[in-house]
């Protein structure tokens, strides 16, 4: 880990998602403050924080590649990022966002369009829809996987208890349950 004032520097990131785990993290609730002496969030959707910084230590990544711009970002994280990690089923499996994969991509656009054009589509408003929905380890290497929909807080917690002691990335037991 990079020691720029002796903490850790963290970024979350939300794609096809609905934000549940980003809430599992803020359920760590006072153990929130421990986290904060020893991490620094440079990159989060709850900090305004507007690019995908350089050198960061680990990110966790809510949520599977759904769009043109879910894409660009997931690339520029694993470029960016020592370590990579899938946060919550979506992440790990594709999960509810996945369920669109059958569809055809026109059908799902019509379905939740309606007739005539995309709304800000041709302008480049509305981040073109890749054909399937996929795991982020279908995209990029990932590093570790915290499974769960969305994972409970303790689970999170231990997983980065784990991450700052330098122990290996892996669950067991009751951890790699999934659901």
């Amino acid at each position: 880990m990079s020691e720029a004032k002796g903490k850790v520097r963290v970024a979350t990131v939300w794609l096809s998602g609905c934000s549940g785990c980003h809430m599992s993290l803020l359920d760590l609730d006072e153990r929130l403050l421990e986290l904060a002496r020893k991490v620094e969030l440079v990159y989060s959707p709850v900090v305004d924080i507007k690019g995908f910084p350089d050198g960061v230590d680990v990110t966790f990544v809510e949520g599977a590649v759904g769009n043109a711009e879910h894409l660009h970002l997931i690339q520029e994280i694993r470029k960016k990022s020592r370590l990579v990690v899938a946060l919550g089923d979506c992440a790990v499996t594709g999960n509810v966002p996945s369920m669109r994969n059958p569809i055809p991509r026109e059908e799902v656009l019509h379905e939740v369009y309606g007739e005539g054009e995309v709304p800000g589509l041709e302008e480049g408003e509305v981040p073109k829809l890749l054909p399937r929905a996929l795991p982020l380890s279908m995209v990029v290497p990932v590093d570790g996987f915290l499974h769960g929909c969305p994972p409970p807080a303790e689970r999170i917690w231990r997983f980065i208890q784990r991450l700052l002691s330098g122990e290996a990335l892996t669950l067991s037991g009751e951890d790699l349950r999934f659901g």
